[in-house]
């Protein structure tokens, strides 16, 4: 059967001042199909649906929508054409309701354009949530929803619009397994009424469920576009970092040190954790595995002090230390890599230099207060090059980097602040494979160089690949801690759904 092409991109360029972000790229997009663009961060990905929903200006190249050439100078022009797009960072307004965020500026007024029809919206928003199968209220605040169901927003605002072309960037990274095959459901939905489907995800398993092609992008430059049908996830993950990556390591066996750098006792508190007591050794990577909701995150921040225990003790090299607030945590040696990079492990509007002492300012100051711009300078080069940051310099503002190197400016931050503790959670959230795999190597080796680590992580994959031990959570408990050598992802399920006060400890 005839294919009608909705979309096609030729011979599209784009330069920043110092990174040639996409170099002679194409692409297109059928009625009815779901196409999905893969590539390490930095690939170009995100500036390419940004040129095609209208927040850049491509330097060169061709856009051709239903068979005629376009010029998309800006969103609303991609709205008009009817081009959708779901960003990776959401874009919404916390303080109004669900139904004023999907029609915000577009909403029913009554005579004279002052006031809102307030009925009419909420009838048009409770039609379009129920034809998306969405459990929404259209009257709940969006900043007091979970990051899911603001995702579940995002993907009705897009639908909203009823365009030809909807862009979807890394719409499953905040969503559970349920939230993610409901969104499935809404896209096969959507490629049924002939939609075209734009699919940008790290989670390559997703790509054969749910995508008819795949269009591989290596370091700006277009690659390969495969049949889904026709490929296989090793072969998208080689054309997208250029090499064989290994996803079903374990880590070797290492001779952990039997000395308790960190010990927690008895940690409570008045919303979730329940009597948590788990030990950390010297060099030891701790992973912890549970499903959404298990009180992973929870536990870490009662730790940092960023939210109140109302009970246990936290014992740092033998001594008891009071942690009241994250500088305490910080003094004693503890940093925190938090899931949320962009809320609280980064400023975004500062450059590379200034993220990577953030943590570390009075060393990099005079008696005067005065940053020491050389020493500074010379501090981030030097991660720049250990971590193989992706930036023209240490002068890079972060809002221009990738999310992977993002997130290397994070880790660069507690390696340079030297803490013996680190937690990591969800150290590769939103990352592609390859940086992945930078990550996991780095994480082994400050591990091999003494450092304690606390891993948290929803990829039962990369917790076994990485952790020396295992601890599992459920709602708000910690229902097992084994060894890798003993743990298998049943084995883990099993303990993350173990809704019981019986415990499995290994030593």
């Amino acid at each position: 059967m005839a294919t009608t092409q909705l979309l096609s991109l030729s011979g599209v360029s784009k330069e920043f001042p110092g990174v040639k972000a996409l170099n002679n790229v194409h692409f297109d997009l059928n009625e009815g199909e779901v196409h999905a663009i893969v590539g390490e961060n930095g690939a170009g990905k995100s500036t390419l649906m940004k040129i095609l929903s209208g927040i850049y200006k491509k330097d060169s190249g061709e856009i051709i929508y239903k068979g005629k050439p376009v010029n998309i100078p800006n969103p609303f022009e991609a709205q008009k054409l009817g081009i959708g797009i779901i960003h990776q960072e959401l874009n919404l307004m916390p303080h109004l309701t669900v139904a004023e965020n999907i029609f915000i500026g577009r909403e029913d007024r009554f005579p004279g354009g002052i006031f809102l029809n307030n009925k009419k919206l909420i009838s048009a928003t409770i039609e379009l949530l129920n034809e998306l199968e969405l459990n929404l209220n259209p009257n709940d605040i969006v900043g007091e929803l979970t990051i899911a169901k603001q995702q579940m927003v995002e993907i009705a605002k897009a639908v909203s619009y009823r365009g030809s072309v909807i862009i979807m960037d890394e719409p499953t990274s905040s969503l559970t397994p349920a939230e993610t095959d409901a969104l499935f459901k809404i896209i096969r939905s959507l490629k049924a009424a002939g939609k075209g489907v734009v699919y940008i995800s790290h989670r390559l398993e997703e790509l054969e469920k749910i995508t008819d092609r795949i269009t591989v992008l290596r370091d700006g430059e277009y690659v390969n576009t495969l049949k889904t049908s026709e490929t296989n996830i090793p072969e998208v993950i080689s054309l997208m970092v250029g090499r064989k990556v290994d996803q079903d390591q374990r880590p070797e066996n290492r001779n952990i040190s039997s000395e308790i750098v960190l010990r927690v006792e008895g940690l409570s508190d008045n919303h979730l954790l329940k009597d948590i007591t788990f030990e950390l050794r010297k060099g030891e990577i701790l992973g912890f595995a549970g499903l959404m909701g298990a009180g992973r995150t929870e536990l870490a921040r009662a730790i940092m002090g960023a939210d109140p225990k109302t009970s246990g003790t936290i014992t740092f090299r033998g001594t008891e230390v009071k942690i009241k607030q994250p500088s305490d945590a910080v003094a004693a040696g503890i940093g925190y890599l938090s899931e949320d990079r962009k809320r609280f492990g980064l400023l975004l509007g500062q450059d590379v230099t200034f993220n990577v002492i953030l943590s570390s300012i009075p060393r990099f100051s005079n008696k005067f207060g005065f940053l020491k711009v050389r020493s500074a300078a010379g501090i981030t080069r030097d991660a720049i090059a250990q971590l193989r940051v992706r930036t023209p310099s240490e002068r890079q503002f972060l809002k221009n980097l990738s999310g992977g190197n993002q997130q290397k400016v994070v880790i660069a931050k507690w390696l340079t602040r030297d803490c013996e503790v680190l937690i990591f959670d969800e150290p590769t959230r939103g990352i592609d494979v390859g940086a992945k795999d930078e990550i996991y190597r780095l994480l082994t080796k400050l591990a091999e160089e003494g450092k304690s680590i606390i891993m948290i992580s929803s990829e039962l994959p990369e917790v076994l690949r990485l952790s020396d031990r295992i601890a599992v959570m459920c709602d708000g408990r910690l229902t097992g801690i084994i060894d890798n050598k003993d743990a298998n992802q049943n084995v883990i399920m099993e303990l993350a759904t173990k809704f019981s006060d019986t415990a499995t400890i290994a030593n």
